[in-house]
């Protein structure tokens, strides 16, 4: 019997989530408690010409599930950055926990392709990661790429988790993700479940500047057995 069409995007949905059941090896899952910081602005922004732009859901995004235990692993961990003078803030700050779009919240390196690593300082099996840019305006990051590896210099077994490159300006590897205006909710990214010590994070740049800002990294995960 042929499954009528209509259908099709229900069994796809269905066969994702058995999938990922089977990957947890059956763990009990909830959804992660992501803190939000207050919004700085509302509604939908208007005047952002950005290609590849996704829509706006207008209403907060769904609760990302992830085993009993999950937390953020990045609070607090050390963090470096390609660009070792920032021009307002300290590093340090990508992973203290403030997520206010306020002066004296964010961390602001120089133009063209900057990067920030953060070390779990351990192996994790990480579930999803969270990027707070600079929301206190609308904005479009350029050249979003977040990767996975347990090599510090990234020069081995990385996974690429996001990537919005859409001409590899960032030489990289072209990235299918769409880019994306910036909120108090974050981008949230799904890891997959891939295991790393270390996260790093580009950018190229925004739609309003050259510059390059990061409020908090966010990394939900779960320690590896016998790290």
């Amino acid at each position: 019997m042929m499954l009528n069409k209509k259908y099709f995007p229900l069994v796809i949905i269905f066969s994702a989530l058995l999938f990922s059941t089977f990957l947890l090896n059956g763990q009990d899952l909830k959804p992660i408690d992501i803190k939000l910081p207050k919004p700085m602005f509302v509604g939908t922004p208007q005047n952002i010409k950005v290609p590849n732009l996704e829509k706006p859901l207008g209403r907060p995004r769904d609760p990302f599930l992830a085993p009993v235990g999950t937390a953020n692993v990045a609070l607090n961990k050390p963090v470096v950055a390609s660009d070792n003078y920032p021009v307002i803030g300290e590093v340090e700050q990508v992973t203290d926990g403030d997520k206010e779009a306020e002066d004296g919240s964010y961390v602001e390196f120089g133009p063209f392709l900057q990067h920030v690593t953060i070390d779990l300082q351990a192996e994790h099996t990480i579930f999803a990661v969270v990027i707070w840019h600079y929301h206190k305006q609308p904005c479009v990051y350029n050249d979003v790429i977040v990767q996975i590896s347990n090599d510090p210099a990234f020069k081995k077994d990385v996974k690429t988790i996001f990537n919005n490159d859409h001409d590899n300006s960032a030489k990289l590897g072209t990235g299918k993700d769409k880019n994306y205006v910036e909120t108090a909710e974050g981008k949230l990214i799904d890891a997959g479940g891939f295991q790393g010590r270390y996260v790093r994070c580009y950018s190229n740049g925004n739609s309003n500047s050259d510059l390059n800002h990061y409020i908090e990294v966010e990394v939900y995960g779960l320690a590896v057995k016998g790290e």
